[in-house]
């Protein structure tokens, strides 16, 4: 395979990290570049195990900085952008919806007017692989899924601005040229996510008896997607040659909130030998959020039959492994949570 430059952005996010683990220990003729702000989502430490490979260079910098990024391509010439950097939290954008605006869609423009300025030959390498979410096609009832071709009818801030995005990158590949492909990925879960995340905060506060906070009557579904095999399903678009499309990744795991909190309560109370029940009475339900979508469910039949790519757990398996994760990482879970792993850069970068 023939060498390349590729930039990540958000690579120390939650799933960014997990993209630039595979792609690093899988690629050693590439070079992947991560460029994170280091926002409270952002964490090296997620990367300690490849920070020393010789195929891999992180840069702190923020994409909101327009003539940042500009002077970036310039320096790097990279051929090619996997564009993970978002702000995604739903309950953030509600409080602070401004914040969404300038990461997420004037962000992302930035990086596609550097690419369309850097980008002038047509040899094939170059591609702006966009990762959006589910949630940008709004709601659904009790039935049907979510396919490519959805209406967007996003319902959140949050949503909104990655809506906008989504509609800037095919804006720039009608327009410019510029080779794109998006995907959008249901609920991720696994190692790494920020306790802020449903599954990561039901695992802290259930580990440390504090109350489980459940939105409205716990019933809103969602399709859940093992973080590792939503990597894989990026690295298989990323690779298939195919330019200016849609994939919808998705598990075929669809849970309603309150079914999930249940099993995660019971089996971290077999795993460190609680009474039976003993994390699910602190089940706290509390008001609902505005504008909650109540349904998600997304069909991968499209990336499944093109590419071939599937997840590879069940989410019972998944969540098993999910959870033995945190119980054996509690220090990391003390650290993100104090914020103490901001520090990490510090001592390691300067």
């Amino acid at each position: 395979m023939m060498n390349r430059r590729i930039l990540v952005t958000g690579g120390a996010g939650f799933i960014g990290s997990h993209v630039v683990r595979l792609f690093v220990s899988k690629y050693s003729n590439y070079h992947i570049y991560n460029l994170d702000k280091l926002t409270y989502a952002g964490n090296l430490e997620n990367l300690k195990d490849i920070e020393n490979k010789d195929n891999y260079t992180f840069i702190k910098g923020d994409i909101r900085d327009a003539k940042f990024i500009e002077d970036l391509f310039s320096e790097y010439q990279f051929d090619a952008v996997i564009h993970l950097a978002a702000e995604s939290h739903v309950d953030r954008s509600i409080l602070d919806p401004l914040i969404f605006l300038e990461t997420n869609i004037m962000g992302t423009v930035n990086l596609l007017n550097a690419c369309k300025v850097s980008w002038k030959d047509d040899s094939g390498r170059n591609l702006f692989y966009h990762v959006s979410t589910d949630e940008v096609y709004g709601t659904l009832g009790d039935e049907g899924f979510f396919v490519e071709a959805t209406s967007y009818d996003p319902q959140s801030p949050y949503s909104a601005s990655k809506a906008s995005s989504d509609h800037f990158v095919r804006a720039y590949g009608n327009t410019y040229g510029l080779p794109y492909v998006i995907s959008n990925c249901s609920n991720n879960y696994g190692p790494n996510q920020f306790p802020e995340k449903l599954i990561p905060l039901v695992i802290q506060n259930a580990l440390n008896q504090k109350p489980i906070p459940v939105y409205g009557d716990g019933k809103y579904t969602r399709d859940w997607l093992w973080v590792k095999d939503h990597a894989l399903a990026i690295d298989t678009i990323f690779h298939s040659k195919k330019v200016n499309e849609t994939y919808n990744i998705g598990g075929f795991n669809e849970w309603q909130n309150i079914d999930i909190i249940k099993l995660i309560c019971g089996i971290i109370d077999k795993q460190i030998g609680r009474d039976d029940k003993s994390s699910e009475k602190l089940i706290t339900f509390i008001k609902d959020r505005p504008g909650h979508d109540r349904r998600y469910a997304i069909d991968s039949t499209k990336v499944k039959r093109e590419l071939g790519w599937s997840p590879s757990l069940t989410f019972e398996e998944g969540i098993e492994k999910t959870i033995n994760w945190y119980l054996g990482n509690t220090q990391w879970l003390k650290n993100v949570t104090s914020g103490e792993y901001q520090k990490y850069y510090e001592r390691q970068y300067q």
